[in-house]
């Protein structure tokens, strides 16, 4: 389990044979910790030091290259990082499972004043998660739908967000991983059966 707060960047390396490479700065990680790499929950398989920081290794499922964008990036993409949360972690963003429910687009981008304003499309399967000041994971980072559409949101970018995290690189076109907010699935589900 995990908060959406970010809390390193690392780079996309490669991804052969179901196996993910990630360079990151040094992390006290160790096998078979669980990691969000930009929002997907992984089991570390390996770390290997470098000069530089340190390449993690993960291996990833088929439903996992198929379902979310690790397995359409290239070399040197920014990844959002983040450790899973222990026990006495704080809760400052909100409940992120790691489990991507599909992958939207980046429809538009508004800068001004150094913060953005950016537009994602989304797939129908997650127009029923889309509430004006509800919380949704994009990459792996807790945020705020500022406003919403049938089949989009928009979410208003502060510069820390965007100094912290990869979203300050995101183009329009590119592809996310979303996931919608735990307990908004739970209500969904229960009210659908009364």
């Amino acid at each position: 389990m995990f908060s959406g707060l970010v809390q390193y960047l690392g780079r996309w390396e490669s991804l052969r044979n179901r196996e993910l490479r990630v360079h990151t700065p040094l992390i006290p990680f160790r096998s078979g910790d669980s990691v969000a790499v930009n929002g997907v929950c992984l089991t570390l398989k390996r770390k290997i030091r470098e000069t530089k920081g340190q390449q993690l290794t993960f291996d990833l499922s088929e439903e996992t290259v198929r379902k979310t964008t690790l397995g359409k990036l290239r070399k040197g993409t920014p990844l959002n990082i983040e450790p899973a949360l222990q026990l006495q972690s704080a809760l400052g963003g909100h409940i992120v499972q790691g489990h991507v429910d599909g992958v939207g687009m980046v429809d538009r981008i508004l800068s001004k004043k150094g913060m953005k304003d950016i537009w994602f499309t989304v797939p129908a399967s997650l127009t029923s998660y889309l509430v004006p000041e509800a919380s949704i994971a994009v990459d792996g980072v807790s945020l705020t739908m500022a406003g919403v559409q049938k089949k989009n949101f928009w979410v208003a970018l502060v510069p820390h967000t965007l100094r912290k995290t990869n979203l300050d690189h995101l183009r329009e076109g590119d592809p996310v991983n979303l996931e919608a907010d735990i307990i908004a699935k739970y209500v969904l589900k229960y009210t659908k059966r009364k």
